[in-house]
C-alpha cells in the first residue's frame, strides 16, 4: 500500500517570507514536491493519527500537487486529511479550518499574488496548528532536513476524487473533501454585522468586488450576492482559473487598474475592492479615493470597535516594519500596544496567541485579525462594508475625518524587480556600510536623524531576528526604507518604502508622488539604485 521512494537532495528547496516558491517547471522535476513535503513531515512530530488540511488557490498544477500531499500524508501517518474541494481553500480559509477542527497543520498550496500559469508560479507553505505560517524555527529545520534527505513515502493508491463533498479513504486514513466556502462564511458572519450591511446595499448603496479569476471568487459570490443580497454582477472574475485569466492576481493600482478607473469615474460605484491569487490581500478603493493598506489599516484599527466582532475594542495592533506609522498614532490615542515586526505573517502569530495585538497589518495589501493566523483580504472588505454601515458616510469621508484628527502619512513603495542578484546584494551591503556615518547628515535638504538595519526582538518567546530591512528617519517623521523582497521567483526585487508624515490639514490633498519627490531623491542618493541597477524608474510603484 505504501512505498519507500529513493531521492536525491535539491540545493534550493529554501522556504522565503511565505513558503518555497518556484517556477511550475521546477517543481515539476521528478520528486521536487515529494522530497519538500516529506522534508516538512521529517521536520514535525507528534502528527501521527492526527489531521491535516490541504488546499490551495487553484492555479496550475494545484490539482497534482493535492494528490501527491494527500498520498504521502496517509503514507507518513496523518489520521485524516480536509481537502477543499476542487483542491480549493483560500489561505484564510485554510487557517480557519485548521483553527476549527483542531488540525495538526497543513499545506497551504499557493505562490500568493504572482502569476499562475504553466511557466509561472506555484508554491508550498506549511502551517502550524494555531493557523498560521510556520516559525523560522521550523522553516530552518525544513530546509535542512531538504539538504540530506534520501528517500521519501507515498502511498500506491489511485487518485482520489476531490470534486465530491463526502470521505474517502486511503489505507486507514480518512481523506475529507469539504465545502471550501462554508466554514468561513459562517466566521465571517459572526464577526460583522450582516443585517447592517444588507441594509446598506438594500439603501442604494453599490460596490464592486474583483476576485482577479482567483480563489476569492466563490467566497465572495457567496457572501457579498448571496448573503449580504447585492445585486448579481457586484462580484466580477469570481471564476478561479489556473492561470488567473492571463493576468498578475495583485491587488494593487497597476494589475487593478479598471477597476480604479471605475472608482474614480462620474458613475462609478460607491465602494470597489480586489483580493489576490490566494484570498490574503486587499484592495480598497471609495468613489474618487485610494486608501492606502496602510492607511487602511489604521482606519480600520480606529474604527473596528463598530463591527460586533470587535465591539470590546482592541489589544494592540501590529505592523510590519515597513509600513507607514498611521497605525502607531491610533494605538497611541487608544493606549494600546503597538508593535513592529519584520515582514511576513508568520511575525505576527506570537502576538495574536498571546492576546497582545488583535488586528495587524502589512503595507503589501495584507490585513487581518486574530479571528485566523493569516492576512485576510474578503475579512478587510467585510469590515469596511461594517464601518460604512454604521457611520453611514462615504469612504472620502472617513479618510479625510481621520487624517484631520491623526494627520496623513504620505506612502508609497517602489519596486525594482528581476533585478541582477549580485547588484541587489552590492546596493544593500554598501547602503549597510554607510549606516553609522548617516545620522546628523543631510540629503536631499533632510536631515538624518536615525539609521539602521532593523532587528526585531519578539516579545513573546524572546527570539531576536536581524537584517530586516534598512531605515534612514528623517527630521519631522519622514522616512525610506530598503529590503529585499523574498516574494519572488527570479531574479531579486528590491522595495524600497518611502515615507512623509504631513500633520497640516491643509496639506492633505497632495498628489502623493509629488509630496514625496525629495525623499525619492534621497533614496536614489542614499543607494546608488542607478549605479548599482542601472535602473533610473521603478518597475512598478504602489
Amino acid at each position: 500500500m505504501f512505498k519507500t521512494v529513493a531521492t536525491k537532495p535539491f540545493d534550493d528547496q529554501k522556504p522565503g517570507t511565505s513558503g518555497l516558491r518556484k517556477k511550475v517547471p521546477e517543481f515539476q522535476q521528478e520528486n521536487y514536491v515529494e522530497n519538500f513535503i516529506q522534508s516538512v513531515f521529517d521536520s514535525l512530530e507528534g502528527f501521527k493519527g492526527k489531521t491535516l488540511v490541504i488546499g490551495g488557490d487553484g492555479r496550475y498544477y494545484n490539482r497534482e500537487v493535492v494528490q501527491i500531499a494527500v498520498k504521502m500524508a496517509a503514507a507518513n501517518g496523518f489520521g485524516r486529511v480536509l481537502v477543499g474541494k476542487g483542491g480549493i481553500l483560500s489561505t484564510p480559509a485554510a487557517s480557519n479550518v485548521i483553527r476549527k477542527y483542531k488540525a495538526f497543520g497543513g499545506l497551504v498550496l499557493s505562490a500568493s499574488h504572482n502569476p499562475g500559469g504553466p511557466t509561472e508560479d506555484f508554491g508550498i507553505k506549511y502551517n502550524i496548528g494555531n493557523g498560521g505560517p510556520a516559525p523560522e524555527k521550523i522553516t530552518e529545520a525544513i530546509f535542512a532536513r531538504s539538504k540530506t534527505i534520501t528517500q521519501y513515502v507515498i502511498a500506491d493508491a489511485p487518485d482520489i476524487d476531490i470534486d465530491t463533498i463526502g470521505t474517502q479513504k486511503i489505507g486507514e486514513m480518512d481523506v475529507e473533501i469539504i465545502d471550501p466556502v462554508a466554514d468561513y462564511a459562517e466566521l465571517m458572519e459572526q464577526l460583522f454585522d450582516f443585517d447592517a450591511i444588507r441594509a446598506l446595499i438594500k439603501s442604494g448603496f453599490t460596490l464592486r468586488f474583483d476576485s482577479m479569476h482567483a480563489v476569492t471568487g466563490p467566497y465572495g459570490k457567496e457572501i457579498l450576492e448571496h448573503r449580504l443580497g447585492a445585486p448579481d454582477g457586484t462580484c466580477i472574475n469570481f471564476v478561479p482559473l489556473e492561470d488567473f485569466g492571463g493576468h498578475h492576481p495583485d491587488p494593487n493600482l497597476v494589475y487593478a487598474k479598471d477597476l480604479y478607473d471605475l472608482l474614480m469615474s462620474p458613475n462609478g460605484p460607491d465602494f470597489g475592492a480586489a483580493s489576490d491569487g490566494d484570498g490574503d490581500r486587499n484592495l480598497i478603493i471609495g468613489k474618487g479615493i485610494f486608501i492606502t493598506p496602510s492607511d487602511s489599516l489604521a482606519m480600520l484599527a480606529a474604527n473596528a470597535h463598530l463591527a460586533p466582532g470587535y465591539k470590546a475594542g482592541l489589544k494592540g495592533i501590529a505592523r510590519s516594519m515597513p509600513t507607514s506609522g498611521a497605525a502607531d498614532r491610533v494605538a497611541e490615542k487608544l493606549k494600546i500596544g503597538m508593535y513592529e515586526t519584520p515582514t511576513g505573517w508568520k511575525f505576527f502569530g506570537n502576538l495574536l496567541d498571546a492576546d497582545m495585538a488583535t488586528i495587524c497589518g502589512e503595507e503589501s495589501s495584507g490585513t487581518g485579525s486574530n479571528h485566523v493566523r493569516e492576512k485576510d483580504g474578503l475579512w478587510a472588505v467585510l469590515l469596511w462594508l461594517n464601518i460604512l454601515a454604521v457611520r453611514k458616510v462615504s469612504v472620502k469621508e472617513i479618510a479625510h475625518e481621520h487624517w484631520a484628527t491623526y494627520g496623513r502619512n504620505y506612502y508609497s513603495r517602489h519596486d525594482y524587480e528581476g533585478v541582477d542578484t549580485a547588484g541587489a546584494n552590492k546596493l544593500m551591503d554598501d547602503l549597510r556600510a554607510k549606516l553609522p556615518t548617516l545620522p546628523g547628515t543631510s540629503v536631499q535638504g533632510l536631515k538624518i536623524t536615525h539609521a539602521d538595519d532593523f532587528a526585531y526582538h519578539d516579545p513573546v518567546d524572546k527570539s531576536v531576528s536581524k537584517n530586516q530591512g534598512i531605515r534612514v528617519l528623517f527630521e519631522g517623521g519622514s522616512r525610506v526604507v530598503f529590503r529585499l523582497s523574498g516574494t519572488g521567483t527570479s531574479g531579486a526585487t528590491i522595495r524600497v518604502y518611502i515615507e512623509r508624515y504631513e500633520p497640516d490639514p491643509k496639506r492633505h490633498d497632495l498628489e502623493t508622488q509629488g509630496a514625496l519627490a525629495d525623499l525619492i531623491r534621497a533614496a536614489h542618493d542614499l543607494a546608488d539604485i542607478k549605479g548599482h541597477t542601472g535602473r533610473k524608474e521603478p518597475s512598478v510603484i504602489t
